[in-house]
């Protein structure tokens, strides 16, 4: 008798996620924090002493969505927090493999995204504006990684992920951290999302 392939992965906090059919009340924020600290964007070929992460990557973005869009609701920034938080378990996969793979890869990351905002409160579907929004935040924060820490020129970059507009990148300097400082960064302003949340 054959076998269905196993379509979960064990977390740390035990929980067992299925990645095909993915639930809320599976989903924890020690979890996301840890994978995405130990996730390493442009796969890896980044300077510096420690892997740039994707959970660092999160929290430059939900700065710049506050910086470009201000006054939003503390849920976008919270969406803009977790823009990239199904890589915690599928992995940070750059745009040209992305593209390789086709729709499936795009299916399995909107099926990861959805749980995970109805898990932290926030719609399945995000806003058009507010993902745009994002979008902008998440190019804004990739010219700024492959100029200064990707080995990209100004020119490659603006050719991949736009001119930079407005002065947002000024004064920033990227400079990876330990995934432990950063996995602790990343859900301390998920904690103060949520707290912001509350009051509102």
């Amino acid at each position: 008798m054959s076998r269905q392939p196993r379509a979960w992965q064990r977390m740390l906090s035990g929980r067992r996620l299925d990645l095909l059919d993915p639930t809320p009340m599976d989903i924890e924020i020690e979890d996301i924090a840890h994978g995405l600290a130990f996730v390493a964007r442009w796969n890896g070929q980044t300077t510096g002493e420690w892997p740039y992460s994707v959970a660092e990557h999160s929290l430059l973005v939900e700065a710049l969505f506050r910086a470009i869009a201000p006054g939003q609701h503390p849920r976008w920034q919270l969406a803009a927090l977790l823009h990239d938080a199904p890589e915690y378990v599928i992995g940070d996969m750059i745009s040209p493999v992305k593209s390789a793979v086709g729709e499936s890869y795009g299916a399995l990351e909107a099926r990861l995204a959805a749980a995970i905002h109805i898990r932290f409160g926030l719609p399945a579907v995000l806003p058009a504006r507010i993902k745009a929004a994002i979008k902008r935040a998440d190019r804004l924060s990739a010219w700024a990684e492959a100029t200064q820490i990707a080995g990209f020129s100004r020119a490659e970059a603006d050719r991949f992920f736009g001119k930079p507009a407005g002065a947002h990148l000024k004064g920033l300097h990227i400079a990876p951290r330990p995934p432990v400082d950063v996995r602790a960064a990343f859900t301390r302003r998920h904690a103060e999302l949520l707290a912001a949340i509350d009051r509102a």
